[in-house]
Order: structure tokens, then C-alpha cells, then sequence
């Protein structure tokens, strides 16, 4: 991806079209007592990231089947379909869910793009660079009052202000994988609709994950010991960054998951089995990625 994320603004675009690295300044406070405050959160377009997800099903108390059900809608990351989920809001009021009559009632486990306003975030993989580039930019919109506030800071010093470093961290894997996919292109082909699937709960279903990895189909083509599962079994971190690693190997063939020597006859036996005890739905029994 070479091309400039801020060509072809529109004029009345609220993105202002000037790159900032960590060390720039901004100008830019959010606090209560401010005559804007939580107007941004009553009309939103919040993108969910795998990490966001685990933290708000936490903090509700919810699975993940119940936090995906309850509280998003699904929609496309790219013309292949690539899924993506959005935080769900009322048919008739675009406000945030999570927003009360204080602001946010999740505010501690808010997702990444409110950490970052009135920052945005936009990675890129340039041709001739070895890894990732991050751009930053302010953000302006017409309600938007903290821009006049008399407070400056360095872009570095507001992300670690807003605690959406360790989001990021935690989630630069995961983003890897969209700007692979994209830069990629017609390379590896239209993805399969069981490809998706198994994108989704990756990324988003990390309880669905843990029953995956638990499962016959998954001991049958990936040779983990004890001690490699062990930490998936309890830490939901350390088994999402496992589900990014597992989504680049089956993906793009990042072998970083030793496989079994028979994983694929053992796999193409277990499949015959499945069908054959329920022809009529071949998707019934589906335990994975069609490719190991």
C-alpha cells in the first residue's frame, strides 16, 4: 500500500491531511467540564479490534457468542468480504450503548478508537520498508472543543496518557494480517467463505477459539505439547496472540505451529467420516481451516 491515506479528501472531511509521528505535538484536552463532552459518543462508528472485544466481554460478564450477539453488527473490510464488527447501536439513536447520563460506563475498558480520539491510527506497508509504517492525524470535528483547550503534548505522551499503547501491542499481529491481506491482494486468491469464518473467530469469538484448540480436529493437525497449551487453556491474551500466529500459517503459510506428519490424511479420514454419517450437511461438522 503506497498510496497517501489523505488523498482525495473531501473538503468538509474531519481528517486533517498532515502526517504526525510520535514526537509531534497536539493541541488537544477532553475532560467533563468541557460544553462538548460525550457529544462524540452520541453519533458513532467504532470499529471493535480482536483486544477491545476481550476486554468488554470481560468487563460486561458476557461470553463472546453473547457479547458479538448483544452489543455488534458485522460488516465488510474489503471488497473480498473480509469480516470486520462495529460496536451495535438503536435503530433509532446512533449513540453509543455504553454511553450514561456520567459518559462512559465502560470507560476503563473502552475500545481503541476512543482512546485514540481525537487522534487517528492508519498503518501501511510500503514496498521498499521491512516492516509496518505508523501514521497518525488529528481528527476535527465541528462539535469538537478540545482542539481550543490550552494544553499541548507530544502524540507519544497522549497515547500513553489514554493507555492505548497496550492495545496496540497486543493487537499489532492482528493488523499485520489486515495490511497482508490487502497489500496481498489477488495473490492468495478470494478467500473462502470457510476462511472467513475462521477469521471471525480468531479475531472476534476467543471463547469459540478455546473450544477449537481443545478440540479432536485441531490435536489431530497441530503437534502441540502440554506446556505450549497450558497458557491457552486460562490466559486470554497469550491465546489471541496464539489465534493471530495460527491465522498467518493457515493464511499466508507463516509456519510458526508445528503440524503433524499425517495431519492432512488424518484430516481428509475425519472429514469422509463426517460426511458420511450426514450427507445432506457437509458444513455441519466443520472443525477448522480447510488448509493446515
Amino acid at each position: 500500500m503506497t498510496d497517501s491515506p489523505f488523498e482525495n479528501l473531501p473538503n468538509n472531511s474531519p481528517l486533517q491531511p498532515t502526517k504526525l509521528s510520535l514526537d509531534d505535538t497536539i493541541q488537544f484536552r477532553c475532560h467533563k467540564d468541557i460544553a462538548c463532552f460525550n457529544e462524540c459518543c452520541k453519533r458513532i462508528d467504532i470499529t471493535l479490534t480482536p483486544y477491545d472485544i476481550l476486554r468488554l466481554k470481560k468487563r460486561l460478564d458476557l461470553s463472546s457468542t453473547e457479547f458479538l450477539a448483544q452489543h455488534t453488527v458485522p460488516y465488510e473490510m474489503d471488497a473480498h468480504g473480509m469480516p470486520g464488527v462495529k460496536i451495535k447501536t438503536a435503530d433509532d439513536n446512533p449513540a453509543c450503548p455504553f454511553l450514561g447520563d456520567n459518559g462512559c460506563t465502560v470507560y476503563e475498558d473502552r475500545p481503541t478508537v476512543c482512546r485514540y480520539y481525537a487522534l487517528g491510527l492508519m498503518s501501511m506497508h510500503t514496498e521498499n520498508s521491512k516492516g509496518d509504517e505508523d501514521t497518525y492525524f488529528l481528527i476535527k470535528e465541528d462539535h469538537c472543543l478540545g482542539h481550543y483547550e490550552p494544553r499541548r503534548l507530544t502524540v507519544q505522551d497522549y497515547r500513553k496518557e489514554q493507555g492505548v499503547e497496550e492495545y496496540d501491542d497486543i493487537n499489532r499481529e492482528w493488523r499485520q494480517l489486515i495490511l497482508k491481506k490487502r497489500s496481498a491482494g489477488p495473490t492468495i486468491g478470494n478467500p473462502s467463505k470457510r476462511s472467513f469464518q475462521f477469521f471471525f473467530m480468531l479475531s472476534y469469538n476467543i471463547d469459540g477459539l478455546r473450544k477449537f484448540i481443545q478440540s479432536d480436529g485441531f490435536a489431530e493437525v497441530y503437534d502441540l505439547d502440554a506446556a505450549a497449551m497450558e497458557p491457552l487453556k486460562t490466559d486470554d491474551v497469550s491465546l489471541l496472540k496464539f489465534g493471530f500466529r495460527l491465522l498467518k500459517q493457515v493464511l499466508f503459510g507463516e509456519n510458526t505451529i508445528p503440524v503433524k506428519d499425517d495431519a492432512m490424511q488424518q484430516r481428509v479420514k475425519r472429514r469422509r467420516e463426517q460426511i458420511q454419517a450426514d450427507p445432506d450437511n457437509p458444513n455441519k461438522h466443520y472443525d477448522g481451516p480447510e488448509m493446515v
